[in-house]
């Protein structure tokens, strides 16, 4: 994709048939700056993984969030959930913990938040996702796209907020069995 678009791939989805469909949305995206001498907006990209979602809604198992910034609408966010349907939206969650995410964003989730709040509130999804959803992974990566450029970030997992009495990470398994543990009790 354009440097200043991004796309998510879905949990919800298979892997490959969204790495096609963005394939061939980079090809178009490419020909677009060709005949038009000027870079595609993010309504276009996002439409033409609308498009081409859609068309092939019986082959292909898809669903990506495309967000990115242009000069014409400056920062916007598009969700092209399974079967092509284009949802152009203030934020956007998916994958397999975004189901425990929902009640949670609704709450936290402001308007006009800045750059700073916006980042931390993403961290903070990410690791209650992971919490909750063991294939959520284990670290965070946040990507900022505004019109100073794109800014990519890495939290690890051992700076990651703990959730619900969750274990902290350990470094081994001899950690763990050097540590003082009660023996059970019937």
């Amino acid at each position: 994709m354009e440097e200043r678009f991004w796309e998510l791939i879905r949990g919800q989805a298979r892997a490959a048939d969204s790495q096609v469909v963005s394939d061939y949305v980079r090809y178009f995206l490419h020909q677009h700056i060709i005949q038009l001498g000027q870079p595609a907006t993010v309504k276009v990209a996002a439409n033409l993984i609308r498009q081409l979602s859609y068309n092939n809604k019986n082959m292909l198992q898809t669903g990506l969030i495309v967000g990115g910034w242009d000069k014409y609408e400056g920062g916007s966010i598009y969700s092209v959930p399974l079967g092509g349907t284009i949802l152009q939206l203030p934020f956007a969650i998916g994958g397999s913990g975004s189901s425990y995410l929902y009640g949670f964003i609704d709450q936290a989730w402001k308007e006009g938040m800045n750059k700073e709040e916006a980042e931390a509130l993403v961290v903070k999804c990410v690791s209650l996702a992971i919490a909750r959803d063991g294939a959520s992974g284990g670290v965070v990566r946040t990507v900022v796209i505004n019109s100073e450029g794109v800014t990519r970030n890495f939290y690890s997992g051992d700076k990651l907020p703990l959730w619900h009495e969750e274990l902290p990470l350990r470094n081994s398994l001899l950690e763990e069995a050097s540590s003082e543990v009660e023996p059970m009790r019937a």
